[in-house]
């Protein structure tokens, strides 16, 4: 049994589809079940990371885990009680900022995930970490400002990424957690081509059927207004990672080739794809 933790969020719900298509046990922890919305045949159960004494039914039987968690979430009573049911393997989707071997990890965004790869390995299951940068969901940040017109206002025009599409992410995902060929791997996962963010957008509008442009803002302000919302040191961090890839082209791997058998998804398809959420 494989049990998937984050199951209604993007990479979560994917993977359990992408499971449950290929015909494997799997499990969903949610706070709501019935509000899930997963496959038929996931065996959805309740569970709050919060709450340890929660989460032992949730891991009755499992053998292998998929840890998907929001950015600062405490994977700690998970863990104690993964280590406690037995679970023999551990699939984290961890972040591109961490820097293996620092003595300090750059920013918080590198340390919190950093910090839980740590805490996943002193568990002693079999470990495996899906690392990302910038995947194509970030993109779903265009939506509201689509709404009534053409422009994607915002910092750093110029930054690059090689978007991953979610699919892509959970089809490696259902490889490593079926598979015996990837204890103690660290997997950098991107998609097939570096793009530019005003790059995206100009993709986004073509298949839209849209002129869509990027207006670049000066980043200090746009920084200040989304610190007053969110933890600024968050901020800082995704914004100083965005600053130091302008200029330079993104890292394009062929992982998902390679763990999958077919190529990654083209920023294009993921359009395509979630052309409705474009209203």
């Amino acid at each position: 049994m494989i049990l998937v933790v984050g199951a209604t969020a993007h990479f979560g719900r994917q993977t359990v589809e992408t499971l449950a298509a290929e015909g494997h046990r799997v499990r969903a922890l949610s706070r709501e079940p019935g509000k899930a919305g997963l496959p038929a045949g996931v065996e959805v159960v309740r569970g709050d990371l919060t709450l340890e004494e929660t989460l032992a039914p949730a891991l009755s039987g499992v053998d292998a885990v998929f840890l998907v968690l929001p950015y600062g979430m405490d994977a700690a009573p998970l863990l104690r009680a993964t280590r406690r049911a037995g679970v023999r393997r551990i699939v984290f989707l961890s972040s591109g900022a961490v820097v293996d071997g620092a003595g300090e990890q750059p920013d918080v965004i590198a340390a919190y995930h950093h910090g839980v790869e740590q805490a996943v390995k002193a568990t002693g299951a079999e470990w495996t970490f899906l690392r990302l940068f910038f995947p194509a969901i970030n993109s779903l940040s265009y939506a509201m400002q689509l709404g009534g017109s053409d422009v994607v206002r915002g910092a750093y025009a110029g930054a690059t990424s090689a978007p991953i599409h979610e699919g892509d992410v959970a089809a490696v995902a259902a490889r490593v957690l079926t598979g015996d060929a990837h204890a103690g791997k660290v997997y950098e996962l991107t998609g097939p081509e570096s793009m530019t963010q005003a790059e995206q957008v100009g993709v986004l509008g073509t298949v839209l059927g849209r002129p869509l442009r990027f207006e670049e803002l000066d980043a200090g302000p746009v920084r200040a207004q989304l610190g007053r919302f969110m933890d600024p040191a968050f901020v800082n961090a995704l914004f100083d990672l965005m600053e130091a890839t302008v200029g330079k082209p993104a890292p394009v791997g062929s992982l998902v080739e390679e763990l999958t058998g077919r190529p990654a998804r083209t920023y294009a398809q993921w359009a395509a794809d979630h052309r409705a959420d474009f209203g």
